[in-house]
């Protein structure tokens, strides 16, 4: 029904429903006025008691004026529908009717007028902007016009290129063919020169090999006795000595230049004067000197002082931060004994304020029971008190009391005529009332269970309609009923002892569902507790603030697996807030923490993980990888699919999956080790194994 958003719908379980009796008056009021479970007509039977229990002691009328009068003119109200769908209720709304599908009509017309006038609108907006383009028709004429007449000129303008530069390429090539043929015919002109070039220079070789030999003859005993190999060897030698000494020589005339200038230099200045005023200068740097090192000895002797002020405030510091360490642990104790206060508190308050809704209740109950015997005139047994102290149902302020589903009964006061001083006076007085039950079987005072007592009194219910049913069926006394008195009589006492033996098996069914209700409750609490526990702590460090709060509530504190379970986060920094109004990244976060506390309770094997990284942003994406690489052990693992470099950087293992075209697309993976890679966060928390990530590509 969620899946296709129908409507919200009453299951009504026809083997428990309890049907409130019809009020036989309601027949008999006269006009049109008809009982609705009267006038329908119902197969199979086994529903009529669904019928009574929607329908009730409702009428249905001809005419709205005559539901109208049944439902405020007389002295009690009673709930009417008119044959045209107007209903009057018994608190005085009106609803339905054809007076309402007008309205709606009315209103449905007023919405397809408006809707018709916003198109109107719309549409004289549209002919307002073709008015406009249709005055600039001209403008736009002229110009295309003038596009048109550019276009032309531009593909003139193309042709003359073209035909210009065909041209000139024409001339160009002809004069690169002119200066090729020119190169052609000068080709054997530069080899004949080549061939003479190299002819002069063998030429010149044999020259010089010539001059060297009558050298070496002319120089032969200069060179021997020089122990040279030929005048050549002593050409070179002299030649870069007398290079050298000419360097030399010039160098040495530089410096000489110099010092003979700077000696004149020196002979024009006041040397004396400069000696005396550097020898002031250093008698003033040596009384500064001496000054200098008793301020350096005064210093010294401050810094020993400081250093030993700031050893001993060091350890100061370092008791302080110990003893205040104390205190927070001490104070965390004194905090976690303050929850479990606060918890025990709640619950407390839960349960008293359900304990006055059940006293409220049974007085409400208590209340209907008495002025029902009052109406049916039945005298109870009284200790104190009389039926008088019953409030008069005529009277003005009256309580109209009707039987619920199940085993409550409530009360309903009517808001224009009963006030919550009035009814708190009838309960007082009644409260007055004391009932005599010395009359009752031992075996009905044996009940101590209120089930077993709703289901008593509804057993008798069923015997007293069957009772008043079989009185109605009766036209005439059986003058043969002693005869078939002793059947009777033994057929009793078998239905009586199977009754027995029923509610002695029902007694022990009874006693082993408790059994298992407290070895229910007790699992159940085992986990539940240990999950609040923890979900606070892994919260802190997933939020990686102290500030940071996370805890769970049963809504049902006394079976708190029939009902749902409050969860609620406090972000670091923020204020309290639904869990509805928090940011997906922040919805993430205690998700997770949700997660790791009820796996702590019974871990598992590993974990598989689906983007939980989707709506984290960078910093908390960094908490998350660093909270779960710190809880990984060796006999835990997660499994993670992710697509931020963020999250899988931080892995063990990555494998990718990607799509490969064969004769289908096929999905093929890759694997990847990072432990070979691993720094940065890796270095940080140690050598953790347990976390493989699946990026998917």
């Amino acid at each position: 029904m969620k899946e296709q958003r129908s409507e919200p719908s009453t299951f009504i379980p026809l083997d428990t429903i309890q049907v409130k009796p019809t009020n036989e008056k309601l027949r008999s009021l006269g006009g049109s006025a008809k009982l609705v479970i009267d006038v329908i007509r119902y197969d199979p039977p086994q529903i009529k008691k669904a019928l009574q229990y929607a329908c009730g002691n409702s009428l249905v009328c001809d005419t709205m004026e005559e539901a109208r009068k049944l439902c405020f003119s007389g002295s009690e109200r009673h709930k009417a529908v008119a044959l045209d769908g107007t209903l009057f209720s018994k608190s005085g709304i009106i609803s339905g009717g054809a007076s309402d599908i007008k309205r709606k009509a009315k209103r449905w017309d007023e919405k397809a007028v408006d809707g018709l006038k916003r198109s109107r609108d719309r549409y004289l907006e549209e002919l307002k902007e073709l008015n406009v383009i249709r005055r600039k028709e001209p403008e736009l004429n002229n110009l295309t016009s003038q596009i048109n007449g550019l276009e032309t000129r531009l593909k003139y303008s193309k042709r003359d290129r073209d035909s210009s530069i065909d041209q000139t390429m024409s001339e160009y090539n002809k004069e690169a063919l002119t200066i090729k043929h020119e190169l052609a015919d000068l080709a054997p002109v530069v080899e004949k020169l080549d061939t003479q070039i190299e002819n002069r220079a063998t030429q010149i070789d044999d020259l010089q090999d010539k001059l060297n030999v009558v050298e070496d003859k002319i120089f032969k005993d200069f060179c021997k006795s020089n122990g040279l190999d030929n005048i050549r060897q002593y050409e070179e030698k002299q030649l870069s000595k007398q290079q050298e000494k000419a360097k030399k020589r010039l160098e040495f005339a530089n410096h000489q230049s110099k010092l003979q200038s700077q000696l004149d230099f020196e002979k024009r200045r006041n040397t004396k004067g400069q000696v005396k005023k550097y020898e002031d200068q250093l008698v003033a740097d040596e009384d500064d000197l001496a000054k200098l090192k008793e301020e350096e000895k005064q210093q010294l002797k401050s810094i020993e002082k400081t250093q030993k002020e700031y050893e001993e405030a060091m350890k100061e510091k370092e008791d302080f931060k110990s003893n205040s360490e104390q205190t927070e642990i001490e104070l965390k104790e004194v905090r976690k004994i303050l929850s479990d206060h606060m918890r025990e508190i709640s619950k407390i308050q839960k349960l008293s304020n359900s304990q006055e809704v059940n006293v409220e209740q049974k007085k409400a109950e208590r209340h209907g029971l008495l002025k029902s015997c009052k109406l049916q005139d039945i005298k109870l047994p009284l200790k104190q008190g009389s039926m008088d102290d019953i409030q008069n149902p005529g009277a003005g302020g009256a309580t109209q009391t009707s039987e619920m589903e199940g085993t409550q009964q409530s009360t309903s006061t009517d808001p224009d005529s009963q006030s919550t001083q009035n009814i708190a006076k009838i309960y007082e007085k009644e409260s007055k009332i004391v009932l005599d039950y010395s009359g009752l079987d031992a075996e009905m005072k044996e009940y101590t269970d209120q089930k077993e007592i709703e289901h008593q009194c509804e057993a008798y219910e069923r015997k007293l309609e069957s009772m008043m049913n079989t009185l109605q069926r009766i036209t005439a006394p059986n003058m043969k009923a002693v005869e078939k008195l002793d059947t009777v009589k033994e057929k009793f006492q078998e239905t009586n002892n199977e009754f027995e033996s029923s509610r002695r098996r029902a007694k022990k069914a009874k006693m082993d569902f408790e059994a298992i209700q407290r070895k229910r409750i007790e699992r159940f609490m085992d986990a539940f507790d240990h999950v609040t526990a923890k979900i606070d702590e892994i919260y802190k460090h997933l939020a990686s603030s102290p500030s940071a709060q996370a805890f769970l509530g049963p809504e049902n504190p006394e079976e708190p697996y029939l009902d749902g379970i409050s969860y609620n986060c406090v972000a670091p920094g923020k204020r309290f807030r639904p869990m509805d109004n928090l940011s997906g990244g922040e919805k993430t976060v205690a998700a997770l923490a949700l997660l790791f506390a009820i796996h702590s309770y019974q871990p598992s094997p590993f974990f598989v993980l689906d983007e939980i990284d989707a709506a984290l942003d960078n910093t908390n994406i960094n908490r998350v990888a660093r909270y779960i690489r710190r809880q990984a052990d060796a006999d835990t693992q997660c499994i993670i699919i992710s697509l931020k470099e963020e999250f899988y950087t931080k892995a063990d293992s990555l494998i990718g999956i990607y799509p490969e075209e064969e004769q289908c697309i096929v999905s093929k993976t890759l694997s990847l080790d990072l432990t070979k890679y691993a720094v940065g966060d890796a270095e940080e928390d140690g050598q953790e194994e347990g976390m493989d990530m699946v990026p998917a590509y």
